[in-house]
């Protein structure tokens, strides 16, 4: 476990530990979809992209894998390895482009997602989901641990897990909005934000009720776009700043931890990074073009129930 884990587990060991077993669910589902090279391929080209170590996997795993990342396993003869080699630069250039701006993905791109690996896409957008954004929030927790990020994400975790990954996921997205350190308007603009990062057309569209009842308005929230220039809070600045360095520059973030812990405490801190990490879930519905909003028009309002379900179509009586 990193620094930054064992840090974010004084605040956050839910939290901390939800991450994992999204992690060990990625793992797993590479072993049971037969894609355990091609997972590990993902996980260095989303690496790359940013300066970051790729996760590895267990040690279990690598050790009984004797397997080249570099190799395919799963075709037969030179055609068969030819069909497999263009399978794979699909599942590839997909996960490099998700991770670097998945609003760039294009209609094209995604097709070829979705015909290289058939009924499994749905299940391998998650775990790109995971190489791609497990060693961002890594690299943010090493950072607030006072820790460079040179070596983030280098540690393996310690188990697989059988969990299939979208339970994991659903775990993970229920339990960070148990955290409750953030007020809920800061909370709302680091959302609105990555929202606006990844063109997610749904998180666009909401609004959250706590941040409304709590005075966050359209004028506050105008503000997200050009918010070094707005009238945000300095300390909605300096979140929205380590935000932005979570989803562009995370292997530059430790630049914006000082500015952020002037204003947030090291719980409040945590938490946003959970936050951060939380909310780009929404990169896989943009991924696979399904984030359609509820609305045609204008904003809907949502809450979160007690187990970290989303209400939507709400009002504020």
């Amino acid at each position: 476990m990193s620094s930054g884990s064992e840090f974010a587990r004084r605040f956050a060991p839910d939290a901390v530990d939800a991450l994992d077993g999204f992690e060990a669910a990625a793992w797993g589902e590479a072993i049971r979809s037969d894609r355990v090279e091609l997972v590990e391929r993902v996980a260095v080209v989303c690496a790359e992209q940013h300066s970051l170590v790729p996760l590895a996997p267990p040690p279990a795993l690598a050790a009984g894998a004797g397997r080249d990342p570099g190799s395919w396993s799963g075709a037969d003869g030179a055609d068969g390895a030819d069909r497999a080699d263009r399978a794979d630069r699909a599942v590839l250039d997909f996960a490099r482009r998700f991770s670097v701006d998945v609003a760039s993905i294009t209609p094209a791109q995604r097709a070829a997602f979705s015909e290289s690996l058939g009924n499994q896409a749905a299940t391998m957008t998650p775990v790109i989901f995971v190489m791609d954004f497990v060693p961002r929030a890594r690299a943010a927790l090493d950072a607030l641990a006072g820790q460079g990020v040179d070596h983030a994400g280098a540690e393996p975790i310690s188990g697989l897990s059988t969990v299939p990954i979208w339970e994991a996921l659903v775990t993970l997205a229920r339990v960070v909005p148990r955290l409750e350190a953030l007020d809920p308007v800061t909370a709302e603009v680091v959302r609105l934000r990555g929202a606006r990062q990844h063109q997610c057309r749904l998180c666009k569209s909401l609004r959250s009720r706590p941040a409304l009842l709590a005075g966050g308005d359209e004028s506050v929230f105008v503000g997200v776009d050009d918010y070094e220039h707005s009238d945000l809070t300095p300390s909605q600045k300096a979140a929205l700043a380590f935000t932005d360095a979570m989803i562009w520059t995370p292997a530059r973030i430790t630049g914006s931890v000082p500015r952020l812990l002037e204003w947030f405490s090291p719980a409040q801190s945590v938490e946003l990074v959970f936050d951060v990490t939380r909310n780009a879930l929404n990169k896989i519905a943009v991924a696979l073009e399904a984030d359609a909003a509820h609305v045609d028009e204008g904003i809907e309002i949502y809450d979160l129930d007690a187990e970290g379900n989303p209400l939507y179509g709400l009002t504020l009586d």
